[in-house]
Formats: structure tokens, sequence, C-alpha cells
């Protein structure tokens, strides 16, 4: 379970990371990270207590840090 933890949040930050590096969003690097890795916690405690997902958790991992990056537009707000 732990590693599977620390997994997820890795593959978050490479996620957050790639798509800030090749102009997908223009949030910031931390930011999109940060996101990414909010995103994929979430969908990891969700898919603990409720069975909701897909069966390898790499690819729950890079799902619900796009959809984060999807849901979480912070690239609209006004600087």
């Amino acid at each position: 379970m732990f590693p599977t933890l620390i997994g997820t949040v890795v593959i978050a930050g490479i996620i957050g990371y790639l798509t800030e590096k090749f102009g997908f969003t223009r949030n910031g690097i931390l930011q999109s990270i940060i996101i990414c890795v909010g995103g994929a916690f979430l969908f990891y405690f969700v898919r603990i207590m409720f069975g909701f997902g897909f069966s390898s958790p790499g690819l729950n991992a890079i799902t619900a840090s796009i959809g984060a990056l999807i849901i979480v537009p912070t690239h609209w707000r006004k600087r």
C-alpha cells in the first residue's frame, strides 16, 4: 500500500511537470505539480475506500492527474 502511494505521488509529479513544460497548462511548474498530486491523492483514497478505479495504480495516477488539471483551471485567474 505504501509503495503504491509513493508511486502515485511520483507519477503525478511527473505528469504535472510535463504538462507545464510542454505548454498544455500555464499555471506554473510548482502549481501544476501540486494540483496533480492533490488529484492523485484524492483518487487514490477514493479507490481505497470505494474500490472505484482502474486495475492499474499507475493508470489511476495518470488519469487523476490529468483530470485534476482539467477541473482546476487556475490559468483563467487574472494575475
